[in-house]
């Protein structure tokens, strides 16, 4: 197997953002049925926000790539031929019109069989958008199911090349309460939402959070989103104080929530909980804010509590992340479970597949997927719309730890009661 890491990615990523030119993507559509390429070589495209402000959430996927070159070193057996594998990943740099101008540039130049966008709505949908575009096979993950159907016009109709994992807005509104009704407060909830595709569809007043909020019981005061990156929360501060919101809730990434979290403190605002998707999953991203992070919680999409194997090789999640621990230095964190299940998908589609090097027999294959993975079961049969699979998600707090500065404990497994020893479920603390 070939694998095939853009130069730029092991270069000086910051003397690289100035220079960095952009790939132009043809605008001539390849036929549906075109294959990726005549020898047998199968070409992965993947598709990474390796560096800028979404690189935490690609932090696994270089390092599971290294793994899976390993595994498929000798190619891999479909039909009873042998056929070698090919991994070129790219560097999308957080940014969504460089994702889909990658997505262009490695369906027509380098006419690859198959793509995986890594992560986040920013780099997920530009990609899979151009897959539609051009026909070819997409998987991705570590999304809402709705932020992938609902902003690229699929709430009426399914897609044709483009399938996703993860779980929904209504199943983090699940814990988010879930979690909440744990602690003694009075039921006050300030959204907190960034001017941004995550942000516009987490606080959609139709299928986001707010009215989902309000419908649970709780009172939901959502001011104006703020934009990405900013200094200054006062506006949102002041309205949470002047409804006297116990409750924060919302999505945000690392830098604006470090500067929320100041801030709140600087102007005397202590809600009692402060449940915040994205920025709070990363152990580091807990770390930056110091004494400030103890306490807060979040969604928990993966952890090495999950009772799955790996489909490709027998490790459990607890094995996972003790190999990433020994070989990085650093704590486990939850992209990698959803980073190693994306292969284990792709690699039963192309094993499964009746032609590998055919773009229509892979998504043929893709659709009727039914593997048991690192996170769960994927079968695209099942699901809230016909390209989605929905897994588990359960509410987790942020606590002291021992061989890490902080650790992330399972607070809430209210959708998914079945799933963990119930000796792995803790009672949550006040933040306060």
């Amino acid at each position: 197997m070939t694998l095939e890491i853009n130069p730029k990615t092991y270069m000086d990523r910051r003397s690289l953002l100035k220079g960095l030119g952009a790939v132009t993507a043809a605008t001539i559509a390849l036929p549906h049925a075109a294959r990726a390429q005549d020898s047998k070589t199968i070409k992965i495209g993947v598709i990474s926000p390796l560096t800028g402000p979404l690189s935490l959430f690609g932090e696994t996927d270089e390092y599971t790539v290294t793994k899976i070159m390993a595994l498929v070193a000798d190619g891999i057996s479909v039909n009873g031929e042998t056929y070698n594998i090919e991994i070129l990943i790219r560097d999308a740099q957080s940014n969504p019109n460089r994702a889909a101008e990658l997505a262009g540039d490695l369906i027509l130049n380098d006419e690859i069989a198959l793509m995986l966008p890594a992560s986040t709505t920013d780099i997920n949908n530009p990609t899979a958008d151009q897959c539609e575009l051009y026909g070819v096979p997409c998987i991705s993950s570590s999304s809402p199911w709705q932020a992938f159907v609902m902003p690229r016009g699929g709430a009426d109709s399914p897609f044709t090349w483009t399938y996703h994992f993860f779980w929904g807005l209504e199943d983090v509104l699940g814990t988010f309460t879930g979690m909440w009704r744990s602690i003694e407060t009075n039921g006050k909830v300030g959204m907190l939402f960034p001017r941004n595709a995550d942000g516009e569809t987490w606080g959609n007043e139709e299928y986001g959070l707010p009215n989902a909020v309000r419908e649970a019981g709780f009172e939901a005061f959502a001011p104006s989103m703020f934009e990405p990156r900013t200094n200054d929360f006062s506006a949102q501060i002041a309205e949470f104080k002047a409804n006297n919101c116990d409750i924060v809730g919302g999505i945000t990434y690392v830098a604006d929530l470090k500067t929320f979290i100041t801030q709140c403190s600087q102007q005397n605002y202590k809600p009692k909980v402060v449940t915040v998707a994205a920025a709070l999953l990363f152990p580091s991203g807990i770390e930056a804010m110091g004494d400030l992070g103890e306490g807060m919680s979040s969604e928990v999409w993966w952890t090495p509590a999950f009772p799955y194997k790996s489909s490709l090789t027998g490790q459990t999640s607890s094995e996972i992340a003790e190999v990433w621990e020994t070989e990085t230095g650093k704590q486990w964190t939850q992209p990698l479970g959803y980073s190693h299940a994306l292969w284990e998908v792709i690699l039963d589609t192309l094993k499964r597949s009746a032609d590998p090097l055919d773009r229509d027999a892979n998504r043929a294959a893709l659709a009727a997927t039914n593997l048991d993975t690192l996170v769960g079961n994927i079968n695209f049969t099942e699901g809230p719309h016909p390209n989605i699979c929905k897994t588990p998600i359960f509410g987790g707090q942020w606590v002291k730890g021992e061989k890490w500065p902080f650790d992330l404990e399972i607070v809430d497994n209210t959708l998914y009661p079945n799933v963990l020893d119930p000796d792995t479920v803790m009672k949550p603390l006040d933040w306060s």
